[in-house]
């Protein structure tokens, strides 16, 4: 088993649980009956899977010594970077945070899919 495999396995999760959220967090705005504990728990283990992501990406550049574009990593860093602005805006916005953690749920899937898709072979 190497990092690489483990690295783009990840993706999906990280790609699919932050998208669950995001839309899950985006309904719970109107409908007051999706919200509770669930729904930040859920949140919770998909952006810290972004933290995880990033560590496995940093191993799999060392580890197995294979190179990507530099935009790649450059989304990976930026998918951080907004996981941790949500987190620290959740206080100040208060009212609005069902639609903080379900745009940036969906924002930070959005940068996952472009990592992605920048290294993964297109079927064309």
């Amino acid at each position: 088993m190497n990092f690489r495999s483990v690295h783009a396995g990840f993706a999906w999760f990280v790609m699919l649980g932050n998208g669950l959220a995001g839309t899950w967090a985006l309904a719970a705005h109107r409908v007051e009956s999706l919200r509770g504990q669930w729904l930040w728990r859920v949140t919770t283990v998909v952006q810290v899977a972004v933290a995880i992501q990033v560590a496995l990406g940093v191993a799999t550049l060392r580890l197995d010594g294979i190179e990507v574009p530099s935009i790649h990593m450059f989304y990976g860093f930026v998918a951080f970077a907004s996981v941790v602005i949500i987190y620290s805006y959740r206080q100040q916005l208060e009212a609005w945070r069902y639609l903080l953690y379900g745009f940036g749920g969906l924002f930070v899937m959005g940068l996952t899919i472009r990592a992605f898709f920048l290294v993964t072979p297109s079927s064309s």
